[in-house]
């Protein structure tokens, strides 16, 4: 933020500053302004313009001659003999600051040998960059170099595995601690980076079954500390790494964790983060409870996933062990990445190392806030663009993970979220790409933005449908709970419902949203806003418990059956609630839990949402992948306008899909027989009979 100092000074290019001076000194005024260099030579700087602000403060922008050099501590010294730190700001936005310092090469970070370690670091800005290595209770310091663009070296001759280090960066008139942005390692709660011998990280493949395309794939999302956390279910690292794939007499009794995990049928399990995350203290993991999503490093494991959040290496093997044992049973691992904003802004290895660059800021040192927590990341830059497609490359190759969500993929740009997908299926050619492409409101320029009105310039990738939610079961924001969907009773959306089943691909009730089936994400529930079975008690107060769990159950069938990428969230299968609370990122384990006890209560939703995987799983007619074929392949009927025939049918299958939200009985009569795959003849029984 600008304008909260006496006296502040601002590089916004390579020819032009920008003075701020509180009219409460010196009432704001100087008719001279000098830059003054590390060695004290002074240069004359011009004044262009002069304008009082709202914030009663004189605004001049100077006009800079001569050549300045970037990493150079400047001062900015008025008439009145005062001086400040020229801060370099938005230059930093500029395409020639890009040109000049982008760096390709793969060494940031550290690179590791028994015998040295080379530590690189991109700090463009920073006059000088220490490196501080702390092993064996001795700590010593370093001085960097500064090398071709911008990045700062130093080599250890020495075995440093295990050691761990910090940056001290000089920018901006001051001296910044940081962890390494690169790193891959760290002790507790952030507070050091850890060298580890990448060599040892070793992830053992198995086989996995073949998919066609992204809507081959049925994901199931949970956390890492939600899955096992309840008491009593036999596992014994409930909330680890190593407890969510946990498997004993109990677990297998009770079909707890894991065990039940594998039961469902799912293709893949979406982790909500994995990766280190500010706030949850790792040595008290109890004492608060979050989702996740306010990330402190991104290619560093959260540390209150392992039992040892002080050693390095245990919560990156609990991690592997677990990837390991699910692939082993046929279930890939994507991982929710939160990409669009950092924990603290001010804290974060970013900003300390190159303040501004990588964060959006407009012309008047004001910071983007489309995610609503002031800090919205700028991947337009190109070494931040590069930042998230290596650290997406770097956990593909690493651990072997199969797929990414982005949260808030609409905060950053089109050509990052490409060059990710493009990169991770070079890497895993079964690697999927989906997230939340809601247009927030962020400086990013809306046509560049990884957003659902921007999906055709993304055709490999997968948004969120809120068509599909809000149609379905009907409106999520607080305001709007009573609202109903189409299976949840209004039935006047039966023309948009179809459009929905359709993956709103094509002319069916409403026009098309995306391109094709595969671009899109299917959900009435995620870990956001109420559970279904909460909505449903919300807009659905006439029906009593048994008809809100036949409503379940038709959710569940319209996200299993429709055209598209199905999505489950954790504990909808067996009626999750979390007491009517919208958003529950930082309630308490006791609202955020697994409860399995609900999976017994509630186990007539659960067979049915297993038998509708196997359903998808054998019928392809549900998984088309392309516009062209649902076009050619799926039509729709209705009676009354109110019960809706969904119809599939191709050379391999002829399908009928019959949703009735209203309780009254209607009568159809079918041209030909059809075998019977599911049907409730008789309150709470259902049956196939294929």
């Amino acid at each position: 933020m600008r304008q909260e100092k006496y006296y502040e000074a601002y590089l916004d290019d390579y020819d032009k500053i920008i003075v701020f001076m509180s009219r409460n000194s010196y009432e704001g005024a100087s008719n001279k302004f000098y830059l003054k260099d590390e060695q004290g030579h002074l240069f004359d700087l011009h004044i262009q313009s002069i304008e009082t602000t709202q914030n009663n403060y004189n605004k001049y922008t100077l006009a800079l001659y001569d050549t300045i050099q970037i990493g150079v501590e400047y001062y900015v010294v008025h008439q009145h003999a005062r001086s400040t730190v020229l801060e370099y700001s938005g230059i930093v936005k500029t395409e020639r600051f890009d040109e000049q310092f982008y760096y390709n090469g793969d060494d940031l970070g550290y690179t590791y040998q028994d015998d040295q370690t080379a530590f690189a670091l991109w700090a463009p800005t920073a006059s000088r960059v220490k490196l501080e290595i702390s092993k064996n209770n001795h700590t010593q310091t370093y001085e960097m170099q500064r090398t071709d663009k911008g990045v700062f070296r130093y080599t250890i001759l020495d075995n440093l595995e295990n050691a761990t280090y910090i940056y001290l960066v000089r920018v901006n008139g001051e001296w910044r601690e940081t962890i390494d942005p690169y790193g891959v390692a760290s002790i507790e709660n952030s507070r050091r980076s850890a060298v580890v011998d990448l060599s040892k990280i070793r992830v053992k493949d198995t086989p996995l079954p073949d998919m066609e395309s992204a809507c081959d794939a049925i994901i199931y999302e949970t956390s890492v500390r939600d899955f096992t956390i309840q008491n009593g279910i036999g596992v014994t690292s409930p909330g680890k790494f190593n407890g969510f794939v946990e498997e004993n007499e109990t677990t297998k009794e009770k079909e707890t964790g894991f065990t039940y995990l594998k039961s469902l049928g799912i293709t893949h399990v979406q982790l909500m983060p994995v990766m280190d995350f500010g706030s949850v203290d790792e040595n008290y993991p109890r004492l608060h409870y979050n989702w996740g999503y306010d990330p402190v490093q991104y290619r560093v494991l959260e540390g209150s996933y392992s039992s040892e959040p002080s050693n390095p290496y245990a919560r990156i093997f609990g991690f592997i062990k677990l990837v390991e044992d699910c692939h082993a049973n046929g279930i890939r691992v994507n991982l929710d990445v939160v990409f669009n904003h950092v924990y603290d802004k001010n804290t974060h290895a970013f900003e300390n190392t190159v303040p501004n660059y990588y964060f959006q800021m407009n012309q008047n040192g004001d910071f983007s806030n489309g995610s609503y927590c002031g800090n919205d990341l700028d991947s337009t830059r190109k070494m931040c663009h590069k930042y998230i497609v290596d650290a997406c490359t770097f956990l593909v190759r690493t651990y072997h993970i199969d797929g990414f969500r982005f949260d808030l993929m609409g905060i950053l740009d089109v050509d990052t979220i490409n060059e990710v997908y493009e990169a991770c299926t070079a890497i895993h050619p079964d690697f999927m790409v989906y997230g939340e492409g809601w247009d927030m409101p962020s400086f990013l320029d809306y046509r560049r933005r990884a957003s659902i009105m921007n999906n055709a310039k993304m055709p490999d990738v997968a948004h969120f449908s809120d068509r599909f939610r809000d149609v379905v079961k009907g409106r999520t924001s607080t305001n709007e709970v009573s609202v109903k969907g189409y299976c949840t009773g209004s039935t006047y959306l039966i023309d948009i419902m179809k459009n929905c089943l359709v993956a709103s691909c094509v002319h069916v009730g409403m026009d098309p949203l995306f391109q094709h089936p595969r671009n899109v994400v299917n959900y009435v529930e995620c870990h956001d806003n109420m559970t279904s079975w909460d909505k449903l008690k919300e807009c659905c107060k006439e029906d009593n418990k048994e008809v809100r769990i036949e409503r379940a159950k038709m959710l569940m069938a319209a996200v299993l059956l429709a055209q598209g990428i199905p999505f489950i969230h954790s504990g909808q299968e067996f009626a999750r609630s979390k007491h009517g609370l919208p958003n529950t990122y930082e309630e308490s384990d006791d609202i955020n839990k697994i409860d399995y006890q609900r999976k017994n209560q509630y186990k007539e939703i659960v067979d049915i949402t297993k038998d509708l995987i196997q359903i998808r799983k054998k019928h392809k007619v549900l998984r088309y992948s392309t516009r062209e074929e649902v076009e050619q392949h799926v039509s729709f009927e209705d009676i009354e306008q109110k019960v809706l025939l969904y119809k599939i049918k191709d050379e391999h299958d002829d399908m009928v899909v019959i949703f009735n939200p209203t309780g009254e009985v209607f009568t159809y009569e079918f041209q030909e027989a059809y075998p019977l795959c599911l049907y409730r003849p008789n309150g709470l029984q259902h049956r196939f009979l294929y």
